[in-house]
């Protein structure tokens, strides 16, 4: 088994539980400007903000677009009048005091940090939002750094975003540097498009119906114990 010195951490949902974060701010967000707030209304916010995400990705639409769209398709779709931007400030602000880890987060990061490793956070999130968890989360201690695809100006899985991150990181092999995440589509792709290792977090033990091949698949972040040696 493959043994690696830098560990490129995907933040939201592999680091982050998103989901409990996002709905939080959902919750208070919608009770804040007196709406009603459901299950529902979530699940398809979740579906309209995944398609925006891809469109992101892709390169059609810029980060700013993203950020209103989202809401303006689901205030279409919900039938609520209410301002995008005012909403997705406080989305935003709501969504950045979000600090729920995944199982395992927190012991696996101690444990490679215990190796003398280097821990990186590689994120497509919004950067005010990202800088916000990161300062108040239980991790924190063991991050060399972070980086943000709006502060960059390249997004994962472009080959310019991770040109940018190896140039500040420590100069090591190719083969000692291993990226994990849960999306296929940005982190295993540009892993495999930076010529890096990849490990594919997937928890919800989802069969893979692409052609984007990952180097590992894990289901739980306790296994990248068989990487630290």
């Amino acid at each position: 088994m493959s043994s690696y010195d830098i560990f490129l951490f995907d933040a939201d949902g592999t680091l982050y539980d998103y989901d409990k974060s996002e709905a939080d701010a959902l919750k208070a967000v919608f009770n804040f400007c007196g709406f009603n707030y459901s299950e529902n209304v979530r699940k398809k916010y979740r579906e309209i903000n995944s398609t925006v995400w891809q469109s992101y990705e892709k390169g059609d639409i810029s980060k700013t677009a993203l950020q209103t769209l989202r809401f303006d398709k689901l205030f279409k779709d919900i039938g609520v009048d209410f301002d995008s931007n005012l909403f997705n400030e406080k989305y935003l602000y709501e969504l950045g005091k979000g600090t729920h880890l995944i199982d395992g987060a927190e012991e696996i990061c101690k444990e490679i940090y215990s190796f003398n490793k280097k821990i990186y956070i590689v994120t497509n999130g919004i950067l005010a939002t990202q800088k916000s968890r990161m300062e108040n989360s239980l991790i924190k201690q063991y991050i060399s750094g972070a980086f943000v695809s709006e502060h960059i100006g390249f997004q994962k899985p472009h080959i310019s975003y991770f040109d940018y991150v190896f140039e500040h990181i420590p100069k090591v092999s190719k083969d000692r540097i291993l990226i994990i995440g849960d999306s296929l589509s940005a982190d295993i792709a540009g892993g495999n498009n930076a010529g890096i290792d990849s490990c594919w977090l997937n928890l919800s033990k989802t069969t893979n119906q692409t052609n984007i091949a990952p180097t590992f698949e894990i289901s739980s972040l306790y296994e990248l114990r068989q990487f630290l040696k």
